[in-house]
């Protein structure tokens, strides 16, 4: 009788990745690459991003929220893009010791959200590394033709919009990395697994992904904090924007935070790993996009105006007083 042989990588990939490749053209992930077709009349749209132990997620994390969260903060671009997931490719870097007890945990984690968010695994790569665990995804979307919503397209008179809450995340990580903070803030238990759990699992605004293709002039994720992030889109519109850190919405948790010390606002309004959505509507679409997006249990909070300029952002306080932040944004680099 012939034996097959196969490597341990084959045996990892047949145990834990070859049950969530459903889709046909992942063909069980015996072949070198995957084939889709996208819907008639679209456009591929291409995104990929990576998470990194030690710099997006502590080695230590649960590997079901590490897997989920791998996913996630790509499915967040793909929705801020108005874009409907196709399917993803998953690129894996293992240190030596990685074995059943994370490796089972991380694929049921990021199996769940490809079945939630019909995203499904399609094919990639596993690799050994000495160095930390890295993931790293390549995740596919559609939208009609000519519809992907763009970071340019903001003009003056635009409303600047968000969605969700601001700031959790990363208050999130510094009561993780400061273990006395959350004594200090006063906050509960539901308080802090709230931070706790918006650090861990992002939500993707995939609910409304659809309505940015007909209320949206822009739109971005936020990833690198509210204040950079929308920076970045005023410079990609060529326009300006005013904000007022009062309106900008923050969970229960957030305001107890802030209760307790002021100047963490601005780690809410520049942290990153927010993964809502940054919008610019034109005024006569507010009200109908705000609802539209109630329906889908959404919520939309207008924070500020897109402004003539050439891509500066202004956070005004209560008084009207310009804020001023030692670092705007998030940056690897």
């Amino acid at each position: 009788m012939k034996r097959t042989l196969q490597s341990a990588e084959d045996l990892l990939i047949a145990r834990y990745f070859r049950p969530l490749a459903r889709h046909a053209g992942a063909f069980g992930l015996e072949d070198d690459a995957a084939a889709i077709e996208p819907p008639a009349g679209c456009d591929l749209v291409l995104k990929a991003d990576g998470i990194i132990a030690g710099v997006h997620f502590f080695p230590d994390d649960p590997p079901e929220t590490v897997g989920k969260k791998a996913l996630r903060v790509n499915l967040s671009d793909l929705a801020a893009k108005s874009a409907k997931p196709l399917g993803f490719l998953l690129t894996l870097a293992l240190p030596g010791e990685i074995g059943e007890a994370w490796l089972s945990p991380f694929a049921r984690g990021l199996g769940a959200d490809a079945e939630l968010f019909e995203c499904p695994l399609l094919g990639g790569d596993t690799d050994r590394t000495g160095g930390p665990i890295t993931i790293s995804i390549a995740a596919f979307g559609a939208v009609p033709h000519g519809r992907m919503v763009r970071r340019a397209g903001a003009r003056p008179g635009d409303r600047v919009v968000v969605t969700g809450t601001i700031g959790d995340a990363t208050l999130g990580l510094l009561q993780r990395v400061d273990r006395d903070a959350p004594a200090r803030w006063l906050l509960e238990t539901h308080q802090q697994e709230h931070l706790r759990s918006r650090y861990l699992v992002p939500q993707p605004r995939t609910a409304v992904a659809e309505l940015l293709r007909q209320y949206a002039s822009a739109a971005m994720d936020i990833s690198d904090g509210l204040v950079g992030d929308l920076t970045k889109l005023c410079r990609a519109s060529g326009v300006d924007a005013v904000i007022e850190a009062q309106r900008v919405p923050l969970s229960d948790a957030a305001r107890t935070v802030l209760g307790r010390d002021p100047s963490r606002i601005e780690a809410i309004l520049t942290g990153g790993d927010d993964y809502e959505i940054l919008i610019a509507v034109p005024p006569g679409e507010l009200d109908v996009f705000r609802r539209e997006a109630a329906r889908r249990e959404v919520a939309i909070t207008e924070i500020g105006t897109v402004c003539a300029g050439e891509g500066e952002v202004r956070v005004l306080d209560k008084n009207g007083a310009a804020l001023a932040f030692a670092r705007p944004s998030f940056s690897h680099f």
